[in-house]
C-alpha cells in the first residue's frame, strides 16, 4: 500500500510536467461575456475529437490521489487537468476572484455559490436548518413543510447571526507572523506571540474598512500563514428550500450512504443596504449585486466526466501523526459516540413529549444525528478498515525515508517531540471536556460565561483582548444571544445541563469536573440531588431574557458580576479560572506543535515529491476528479454514480424519513420529464457520484463540470470512506452531490419556483 500511494503521487507530479494541451486546443471556441458568468465555452465543428477520445481515456484511467487544493496549487496541476479535458483555462482555478472561484462563498460553517445576478445564492438543505427553524413554529413548522417565497417581499431573514463571506484577497504573511518564533522557549508564550502578531493583521486588515472581515489562516501545522479578506454580508434571507421529505428524504438511515435519493438544496438571498454596502437586516435593503455568478450546465452530464468542487472544507488530520490516530481511536472517537447517543436519546424523548421542544432542538438533534454516524464511520474506518495500522506504517515508511535523507534528519525528532507533547496533553482530558460540555450544553451558562469572560476582556486595550472578545466581535455576541432565544425553552435547557452532569457523575471521582461540584455541592450527584440544585437555579435566573443577556454584556463589569445574585453568574464567576487554565494549556500545547509539526510536513513534502495539500481549514479550496462508481468491497458488485427518480419513488412509505410529498409523487410518476430526463439514466437523476475528495465545510459546495457550469451540490461522503480525513483512500472515497436536473426539475415541476428558474436564465418547462 505504501509504495502504490508513492507511485500514485509520482504518476500525478509526471502528468503535471508533461505538456498536453488535449481539451483546451483549437477545437475549442470561446466568447467571453461581461455579465459576470464568465466564458461561454462552445464546441467547435471538430467536437468529439482525438483529443476528446484521449481525455475519456484518461480520465477512466485516473485514479485519485486526494488532495484539497489552494488555488495556487492547480496552476502546477495545469497540464494534469488539461489532459483530463478541462475546457477552459487552467488559469482561472488559480484566481480566486475570477469566474469561476469568485462565484463560491462561505456561510460560516458550510459553503454556498451565486446563481443570479441579484444575490440568489444555492446551498445545501441542512445547512439551510437553522433558518428554517429561527423561522418556524408548531403552527407553521417549515423545517418539515418547507418554503418558498413567491415574491422578494416575502423572503424571510435566517436571523441575526447570519452571514455570508465574500472572498476578496490572499496575502502570505509567513514572514512577519513567524519570525524569530523557534527562539522563543516558553510555549505559551510562543503561541501568545502568534496570537498578538495575527490580531495586528486582522487590525490592520480591517482598519477604516468596516465591510470587512479579515483572518490569518494557518496552514501546514503553522508553517505557512495567509490574511485573507472577505465581505462580510450581514442580511441573508430564506429564498426557497423544499420540503422535509425532499431535502432530507432518508434521514439518518440513508445518511453517508449510497445508492442515495436526497434532494439537499436550498436558496438563499444576500442583500446590502440602498448605498450598496454591507447592512443588518432591513425591510428595504436591496439585492447584493455579485461579480461572478455560476451558469447552469449547457450539456448533461455522464459517467468517468470531469467534475471540480470549490468550497470551505472545515477540518482534516492527514497530518497528524501515527499517536495522535491512536489517541483518537482510543479515546476521542469512543466519548464523542456516546456523548451523542446520550443526547440524541435526549432530545427524541423531549421532541416526542413537546412539538414546541421538537422544534427547539431540531438543529442540535440533526447536527449530532450526522456526527454520530460520522463518528462511528470513523471508528469503523480507521479499526476495522485497517486506517490506524496503515498511519504507522506511513510513519514509519517516513522515518527510514529520513535515514537516506539526511538533511531532514530533524524531522524524526519533530516526530518525537510532537508525541511526547501529546502525551503530556492528555493529562486531566477528562475533567476539562467534562466542565467544556456543561458550559456548551446549556445555553444559559455559556452565556454567564461568556458576559464574566467579556468583564474580564473590556478593560484591557482592544489590542490585549482575547481574539474573540476583541471589539470587532462585540456585536457578533449580542446577536447570537438574541438568535439562541429562538431556541430556548426552559425545559430543553434543563435537561441538557442535567445529563452533561450526569455524565460527569459517571467518571471516576479524580476525574470528575468542578462544575459537577459547583453546582450539586457536597451531596451525591444522583439525578434527584441535581434536580434540586437546578430548579432554584432556573426559577431565580434573569438569563432567560435575551435583552438582560445582550445588557450585560455590553455594561457589566467584573465587579458588577461579582454582587449580581444571578446564579448562574455567580457559578460563571467560579467557573471561569477553571476553564482559563484549560484554554492556557491548550494554548501551550499549540505552542510547542507551532515548532515541531512545520518540519514534519516539510518532510512529508519532500517524501512525495512536493506535491502535498495542505489540512483542510475553512479556507477556500479546490479538489477535482471524475463521476464513478465504486465497489464498497472487492467482491462487491460496481455502484453505478447516479441514482434516478423512480429510485426515490420505490423507497417512499409515507413515514418518515421515507416520506415524500404527494405533489412529488405524483409528478413523478406522470411524468413529463422533459429537458431533466437524463439519457444516462433514462429519466431524472437526482444523485450522482464523485472521487472527490470533500469534507464537513464542503456542505453546498457547487460541483462543476469541465466547462466551469454548476451540475450540483456536494452534500456527503460514503461511509465506507470517513476515515479519508486521517488517510485518503482512493478506491473507495466518493462523495454524494445533488444533480442540479433533480433540482430544477423539482423547481419547475414540482414546487413551482419558476420566478427563481427565470432569474437564473432557465426558461421554465411546466409553468409561466
Amino acid at each position: 500500500m505504501i509504495a502504490a500511494t508513492n507511485t500514485r503521487i509520482s504518476l500525478l507530479a509526471l502528468a503535471m510536467l508533461t505538456s498536453l494541451a488535449l481539451g483546451c486546443g483549437p477545437s475549442w471556441m470561446k466568447r467571453a461575456t461581461d455579465d459576470g458568468r464568465g466564458p461561454i465555452i462552445e464546441s467547435g465543428p471538430d467536437g468529439g475529437s482525438a483529443a476528446d477520445s484521449a481525455s475519456l481515456l484518461a480520465r477512466k484511467a485516473f485514479e485519485n490521489p486526494g488532495g484539497m487544493w489552494e488555488p495556487a496549487q492547480l496552476g502546477e496541476q495545469a497540464e494534469l487537468l488539461k489532459k483530463l479535458g478541462l475546457q477552459f483555462p487552467p488559469e482561472a482555478l488559480t484566481d480566486p476572484m475570477s469566474y469561476p472561484l469568485g462565484a463560491v462563498i462561505f456561510l460560516g460553517g458550510c459553503t454556498a455559490s451565486f446563481v443570479s445576478p441579484s444575490g440568489l445564492l444555492i446551498t445545501n438543505h441542512h445547512c439551510a436548518t437553522r433558518a428554517l427553524q429561527f423561522n418556524s413554529k408548531p403552527e407553521q413548522n417549515l423545517l418539515k413543510d418547507g418554503f418558498l417565497a413567491k415574491t422578494r417581499a416575502d423572503e424571510r431573514s435566517n436571523g441575526p447571526t447570519a452571514r455570508v463571506f465574500v472572498t476578496q484577497a490572499f496575502r502570505n504573511v509567513t514572514d512577519k507572523v513567524r519570525a524569530g518564533i523557534e527562539a522563543i522557549a516558553d510555549a505559551k508564550k510562543r503561541h501568545d506571540t502568534i496570537e498578538q502578531r495575527t490580531k495586528d493583521l486582522v487590525a490592520g486588515c480591517e482598519q477604516g474598512r468596516p465591510q470587512l472581515r479579515c483572518r490569518v489562516a494557518s496552514y501546514y501545522g503553522g508553517g505557512k500563514f495567509l490574511l485573507i479578506e472577505q465581505l462580510e454580508l450581514r442580511d441573508v434571507r430564506l429564498v426557497y428550500a423544499p420540503a422535509e421529505g425532499i431535502g432530507n428524504y432518508g434521514g439518518e438511515v440513508d445518511n453517508w450512504r449510497w445508492p442515495r435519493h436526497t434532494g439537499d438544496f436550498a436558496f438563499f438571498r444576500a442583500y446590502v443596504g440602498k448605498d450598496l454596502k454591507p447592512a443588518d437586516f432591513a425591510k428595504d435593503n436591496v439585492p447584493y449585486r455579485p461579480k461572478h455568478y455560476l451558469r447552469l450546465p449547457s450539456q448533461p452530464l455522464e459517467p468517468s466526466d470531469l467534475v471540480f468542487v470549490a468550497g470551505y472544507p472545515a477540518r482534516t488530520t492527514r497530518l497528524k501523526t501515527a499517536s495522535e490516530v491512536g489517541e483518537a481511536v482510543d479515546w476521542y472517537y469512543p466519548r464523542r459516540l456516546k456523548l451523542c447517543d446520550d443526547y440524541i436519546a435526549l432530545l427524541e424523548k423531549l421532541g416526542k413529549q413537546d412539538e414546541k421542544l421538537a422544534i427547539k432542538g431540531r438543529y442540535l438533534l440533526r447536527g449530532l444525528s450526522n456526527v454520530r454516524t460520522n463518528t462511528k464511520g470513523m471508528l469503523d474506518g480507521l479499526v476495522r478498515g485497517g486506517l490506524k495500522a496503515k498511519k504507522i506504517q506511513l510513519e514509519q515508511a517516513l522515518r527510514k525515508w529520513l535515514t537516506e535523507h539526511p538533511e531532514h534528519v530533524r524531522a524524526g525528532k519533530a516526530l518525537d517531540n510532537l508525541a511526547a507533547a501529546y502525551g503530556r496533553q492528555k493529562a486531566g482530558r477528562d475533567k476539562r471536556v467534562a466542565n467544556g460540555e456543561a458550559v456548551w450544553m446549556s445555553t444559559l451558562l455559556g452565556a454567564a460565561d461568556t458576559i464574566v469572560h467579556m468583564a474580564q476582556e473590556r478593560p484591557k486595550p482592544d489590542s490585549e483582548r482575547h481574539p474573540s472578545f476583541q471589539k470587532r466581535n462585540h456585536k457578533r455576541h449580542e446577536q447570537t444571544q438574541a438568535h439562541k432565544q429562538r431556541n430556548y425553552a426552559r425545559r430543553l435547557d434543563m435537561e441538557k445541563l442535567k445529563l452533561a452532569l450526569l455524565r460527569a457523575a459517571r467518571l471516576p471521582k479524580q476525574d470528575r469536573p468542578e462544575v459537577l461540584t459547583l453546582i450539586v455541592g457536597k451531596a451525591e450527584p444522583t439525578a434527584a440531588a441535581i434536580d434540586a440544585a437546578l430548579g432554584p437555579m432556573y426559577e431565580k435566573t434573569s438569563l432567560e431574557d435575551d435583552k438582560e443577556r445582550v445588557r450585560l454584556l455590553r455594561e457589566a463589569s467584573t465587579e458588577q458580576l461579582q454582587k449580581s445574585k444571578d446564579p448562574f453568574i455567580q457559578l460563571a464567576l467560579k467557573l471561569r479560572p477553571i476553564l482559563q487554565a484549560s484554554e492556557d494549556r491548550d494554548d501551550a500545547y499549540a505552542g510547542e506543535t507551532l515548532v515541531e509539526r512545520p518540519i514534519y510536513a516539510a518532510a512529508l513534502r519532500s517524501q512525495l515529491g512536493g506535491v502535498l495539500a495542505p489540512d483542510a481549514n475553512q479556507t477556500l479550496r479546490i479538489t477535482y476528479g471524475t463521476v464513478r462508481g465504486y465497489k464498497p468491497k472487492a467482491d462487491a458488485p460496481l455502484y453505478f454514480p447516479f441514482t434516478k427518480l423512480s429510485g426515490m419513488v420505490a423507497k417512499s412509505t409515507g413515514t418518515r424519513p421515507f416520506d415524500a410529498p404527494a405533489t412529488l409523487l405524483e409528478a413523478a410518476k406522470k411524468g413529463p420529464y422533459g429537458r431533466y430526463k437524463s439519457a444516462a439514466v433514462g429519466e431524472v437523476p437526482v444523485d450522482f457520484l464523485t472521487d472527490l475528495d470533500i469534507t464537513g465545510g464542503n456542505s453546498g459546495s457547487p460541483t462543476l463540470n469541465a466547462r466551469g457550469e454548476l451540475v450540483g451540490l456536494a452534500f456527503d461522503g460514503n461511509y465506507e470512506s470517513m476515515a479519508s480525513d486521517w488517510v485518503f483512500i482512493p478506491e473507495i472515497t466518493r462523495s454524494i452531490h445533488v444533480d442540479i436536473r433533480y433540482v430544477l426539475w423539482l423547481m419547475d415541476r414540482v414546487d413551482g419556483a419558476h420566478r427563481l428558474l427565470r432569474e437564473m436564465d432557465r426558461k421554465p418547462e411546466f409553468g409561466k
